[in-house]
């Protein structure tokens, strides 16, 4: 199976950015990423790693010690405004899909489902305990 660790060290080290991205672009939502979205995937990227899908374990290892370092830099050199900084991003996200291509069908779809949620993570760190109570399914118009 075609894991990780297949890649040259050049391309692990962009691949680690994989995530950081994610959360960049998800934060980007409404043109600004804020300290809360920020914390949310730093702490959900923790997490991840005692929560992968074992074929992703080994990424998760080695994303959890740069991704803090990574976010942020990211954070500071992509462009600033919403479309712009959008534009970036899906450039930055084309390598990296282009890296995934590498690997095997099973590991793509496990990585796409991963990144998945990060993105939907970081989308609603905004959102509070009581309103997650209360709608627990999101309402276009109320919840979003």
């Amino acid at each position: 199976m075609n894991t990780f660790e297949n890649l040259s060290k050049a391309d692990q080290t962009e691949f680690l950015k994989f995530p950081a991205y994610i959360s960049l672009l998800a934060a980007n939502q409404d043109g600004a990423t804020d300290g809360e979205e920020i914390k949310a995937a730093i702490d959900f990227e923790h997490i991840k790693t005692y929560t992968c899908n074992p074929l992703l374990a080994g990424f998760y290892e080695r994303a959890d010690l740069v991704f803090k370092a990574s976010l942020v830099d990211l954070d500071n050199e992509l462009p600033k405004g919403k479309t712009d900084r959008d534009i970036a991003i899906a450039a930055k996200l084309g390598i990296l899909e282009n890296l995934l291509s590498k690997f095997d069908k099973v590991y793509a779809a496990t990585m796409h489902q991963s990144m998945k949620s990060f993105s939907e993570h970081v989308a609603d760190a905004h959102r509070s305990f009581l309103e997650s109570f209360i709608f627990p399914v999101p309402i276009k118009g109320i919840t979003d």
